[in-house]
């Protein structure tokens, strides 16, 4: 599996693009905010001769889903969250121009996600882990056979997820982190929602948060 990011928008969201050799790839959440960051997304899978199959948010402030329907209506693919983030979701209209998105257009989910779940395309499978905390309905995106997770915005190198957001929790946080990512392999590379990737034994040792 091959991971390719994009920051994107004012937030410096990262957008990721995960493939295979099929060739088939998915979309995990798009932050494209304007035509020039859609074109640089639309480009890389147009280039590499990707054909886009899913469309995943790991959760569903206006930074992760700012790019929903230009990804569902270029490649007419579904839009897919964890049920318990529909409301983190719908509110986005409410506040989106508030942000400097006046354009933002809604793109509502077809499917919800479950905790456990195995999302596949190509010959890849990620496991769906839920990880509240941060919003009601996150969840990320584990690959064991290369030891990669899509992680949102659970933890970060040195930091942790805001938690002042409605919907947000921080001892939900806390034990998310605790009970679902730090009992994976310390090998296991964390993509986070926003910065450089870390892994999970780094935080284990280093993050101030968590000790």
């Amino acid at each position: 599996m091959q991971i390719k990011s994009f920051p994107f928008n004012p937030f410096s969201e990262n957008t990721y693009v995960l493939y295979d050799v099929t060739k088939e790839c998915v979309i995990i959440d798009p932050g494209c905010s304007n035509a020039q960051e859609e074109k640089q997304l639309k480009d890389f899978i147009e280039t590499q001769g990707l054909k886009v199959v899913r469309l995943l948010n790991t959760h569903c402030h206006i930074d992760h889903v700012l790019g929903n329907k230009f990804v569902a209506d270029t490649y007419g693919v579904p839009l897919e969250i964890h049920e318990d983030d529909l409301a983190v979701l719908r509110a986005v209209p409410t506040y989106a121009a508030a942000y400097g998105f006046p354009m933002y257009a809604e793109q509502l989910p077809e499917k919800f996600l479950k905790e456990g779940e195995t999302v596949t395309f190509g010959e890849t499978k990620l496991e769906v882990i839920f990880t509240p905390g941060h919003a009601p309905g996150h969840v990320v995106f584990y690959h064991k056979d290369s030891q990669n997770v899509i992680g949102g915005d659970v933890l970060f190198q040195r930091s942790i997820g805001r938690t002042d957001l409605p919907g947000g929790n921080h001892a939900t946080l806390i034990q998310s982190i605790k009970t679902k990512l730090f009992t994976l392999p310390d090998t296991v590379t964390v993509h986070p929602g926003h910065g450089p990737s870390t892994t999970i034994g780094e935080e284990k040792k280093h993050n101030p948060f968590l000790t």
